[in-house]
This record gives structure tokens, sequence and C-alpha cells, in this order.
């Protein structure tokens, strides 16, 4: 799965060199939330059941088990919860494929505010911010198939 990942995010950011993505720690996650701008968490249903989620978020896996991507597919259902004239933060667990993804999303599709939480989840984690259980929300985006 890694080197599937590897090469995939290489390719985006070989032509994504001047990308508008702005990385961002805990504290502005925690105030853009406040502010009402969506969270999409490209993780996994195992890596969301496993930490939990961060309260609100969009749950719309990018990346499957065996590091395969429908970037199509994917972005159909971003468009559904926000558009490209309006901010949106991306999470992952490091930070490393939400890079990647929201450099596709910047130069690729256009979208021209976006957020990349630069080291994930963990780090939301252990600075105790809060999380919640991921499966009322892993039960909705499955019965409306938007996971």
């Amino acid at each position: 799965m890694s080197k599937r990942i590897a090469a995939w995010c290489l390719s985006l950011c070989a032509f994504a060199a001047q990308a508008e993505v702005q990385d961002i720690d805990n504290v502005e996650l925690a105030r853009l939330i406040a502010a009402g701008v969506p969270v999409i968490d490209i993780r996994t249903a195992a890596e969301w059941q496993q930490t939990g989620i961060v309260p609100g978020s969009h749950l719309l896996t990018f990346f499957d088990d065996r590091g395969r991507a429908d970037p199509t597919g994917w972005l159909e259902k971003v468009q559904s919860i926000t558009l490209a004239r309006q901010p949106v933060i991306l999470i992952c667990r490091t930070g490393n494929r939400t890079k990647a993804v929201s450099d596709y999303l910047s130069r690729s599709v256009g979208y021209v505010r976006v957020y990349n939480v630069k080291d994930g989840i963990r780090a939301w984690a252990k600075a105790g911010m809060p999380l919640v259980s991921a499966a009322p929300a892993l039960a909705s985006c499955q019965a409306a198939k938007m996971c």
C-alpha cells in the first residue's frame, strides 16, 4: 500500500509545486472548525474506528487499504460537501496523504483555500483535543454511500 501511495503522491506533487495549500496545526484547526470550515477525513474506516474522528468530520476515504484511489469519484463526494470557492480542511493520520490530496484539490480542481492538517489526527489526539466515536458518522456515510 505505501508504495502505491508514495508513487501517487509523487506524481501529484510533481505538477503541484505551486499549490495554494496552507499547512495548519491544532490551534488553527480548532479555530477553523469553530468558524464552520468543513473537515474531510480521508483515512480508511479501520483508521476512523481505531482513533475516533474530529467532531463533525466528513468521512471520505481517498486511498483504500491497498493504496488505490479514485480521485474522480472522491471529488464528486467532496463537491456535495463544499464548493471550490469555499475553504476546506483535510485530515489523515499524519498529514502525508492529505498533503498530496490537498495539492490535487488546489492545483487540479481549483479549490481556492485548502487547509492540510500537517500533523494529522495523531497530533490532535496526542494534544487531548476532542474526538468522537466514528460509528455514527460511519453508519450514516455508509448508508448514503458517501464514505
